[in-house]
């Protein structure tokens, strides 16, 4: 509880604006790129107490709104399986594909789950050996060694009634992708530092150096956002780049050795779609051949099915923080977490959710 209000503390809050504000001479977008820091800079307000000439955009750091329609499609075909048990995080049901989602399968009398884990995902494979159990692996680098640790524990123990649908995805890819975009308009990062401390900060050196941008880890409470931001804003007004680490209480320049080692035994990178932004060259995650038993497109058949957005969804504009979710003629109006039309809407780290959340 000391971690908690310390950095909600609202006196060192307080101090950091001021510097802050007595930093800030010019105006500066800046990019916060996980869906944990977008919805704690509006639950906290954080938004509106930075100085004016400061922009916050949202990033697409958010496992469920990025993961492809594509995906979603191949999770509700392989669910409708009578012999399947389905297993996945909560958010991911309510996730619109493009004709349903996987709490209409649910409701028509498909075996869907909600899990907290792969390893329970795996239990219920080892309890239920005449049934096909799936799990929807998703997530960034933060997810991927506990995803994994479920099929080295299925291979060890001879589990042959296990799958893993996977989506996994990488952030530094996305962040090159949107400052090599010619419409990029971010300055600065706001790196997830539960991903950092997995992958630590070596990786983003090369893209801060290349592309001549400030880069900060930070965490989630309103006194390590502001921490990282306090860092990028004073990197930008020097004129100066680099990769701080303002979440060093969980994050190493290494990061997470073992955790790393077994990804590397476990995936290989991969061309990764990403939804409403589309493919993203290396920026994903599949298994390896010898771990192909495991794959659930392969076992079930579904790894050549296409899928086409929604025209009327602005998700993946949001995503690279070109447009704000009131941008969107749909948003609360044919779009609310009763009716999402897309993932950023669903999802309890996305971007549009936030915003209807906390009424921005």
């Amino acid at each position: 509880m000391n971690f908690i209000e310390d950095f909600r503390n609202s006196d060192r809050a307080k101090k950091l604006l001021h510097s802050i504000h007595s930093i800030t001479h010019k105006k500066w977008v800046i990019m916060e790129m996980c869906g944990g820091q977008t919805h704690s800079m509006m639950k906290f307000g954080l938004d509106q107490l930075l100085p004016d000439q400061i922009e916050i955009v949202h990033g697409p750091g958010c496992p469920v709104c990025v993961t492809a329609l594509e995906l979603i499609d191949k999770a509700i075909l392989i669910a409708k399986n009578k012999n399947v048990i389905f297993t996945s995080y909560g958010d991911m049901l309510r996730v619109p594909g493009s004709n349903s989602d996987l709490f209409s399968v649910r409701a028509a009398g498909g075996d869907i789950r909600v899990v907290y884990s792969a390893l329970d995902a795996l239990q219920i494979a080892r309890e239920n050996p005449s049934r096909e159990v799936v799990f929807f692996g998703i997530g960034f680098e933060t997810t991927a060694p506990a995803n994994g640790i479920s099929i080295l524990q299925a291979k060890r123990l001879g589990i042959q009634n296990y799958s893993v649908l996977v989506s996994q995805v990488r952030v530094p890819p996305a962040m090159e992708l949107i400052l090599s975009s010619p419409n990029n308009r971010v300055q600065g990062f706001l790196a997830a530092g539960h991903v950092c401390s997995v992958m630590g900060i070596e990786e983003y050196v090369p893209i801060s150096n290349r592309y001549h941008v400030p880069i900060s880890v930070t965490g989630f409470e309103p006194v390590d956002l502001l921490a990282g931001i306090f860092e990028t804003i004073s990197m930008l007004e020097t004129n100066s780049w680099g990769v701080k680490n303002a979440y060093s209480r969980s994050v190493s320049e290494k990061g997470n050795i073992e955790a790393q080692k077994m990804l590397d035994i476990l995936f290989e990178p991969c061309d990764r779609n990403w939804r409403g932004i589309g493919m993203i060259p290396m920026s994903g995650w599949r298994l390896r051949s010898e771990f192909q038993e495991f794959d659930a497109e392969e076992r079930f058949h579904v790894a050549e099915i296409q899928s086409k957005e929604s025209e009327q969804c602005i998700a993946g504009l949001i995503l690279q923080g070109l447009k704000k979710p009131a941008d969107c003629k749909a948003f609360q109006r044919e779009c609310t977490p009763q009716h999402p039309l897309g993932a950023t809407m669903v999802s309890s780290e996305g971007a549009c959710s936030a915003y209807y959340k906390y009424r921005r």
